[in-house]
């Protein structure tokens, strides 16, 4: 055998076992898939869309006593991001304190 005719054969047995793993990778994720199908529950999209539908139109009843709790925008105080920063920081040295023992 010469040292082409070798090279060569060594070349056609990796490609043969990377062919033989993409395959079975392959396989085996198309089996998976076919599994997941047959065990996946059957259940009518048209259906759930109704009783979801159905559901909406219930709780759509129910928005002016939820609306009746919030603060419309016209109405809201505007905050100060200072204020909000200095309370913030505060309140971390106070856990600082806290957890140093001070």
């Amino acid at each position: 055998m010469t040292e082409q005719e070798a090279a060569t054969n060594v070349a056609s047995v990796a490609m043969r076992r990377l062919f033989a793993w993409v395959a079975g990778v392959t396989g085996g994720i198309a089996a998976y898939r076919a599994l997941k199908r047959r065990h996946a529950p059957e259940t009518d999209p048209a259906e759930e869309l109704r009783t979801r539908l159905a559901e909406a139109r219930a709780a759509g009843e129910d928005r002016d006593a939820f609306e009746s709790g919030e603060t419309p925008i016209d109405e809201a105080v505007p905050l100060d991001p200072d204020a909000r920063r200095r309370a913030v920081h505060e309140q971390g040295r106070a856990t600082l304190d806290e957890m140093r023992g001070e």
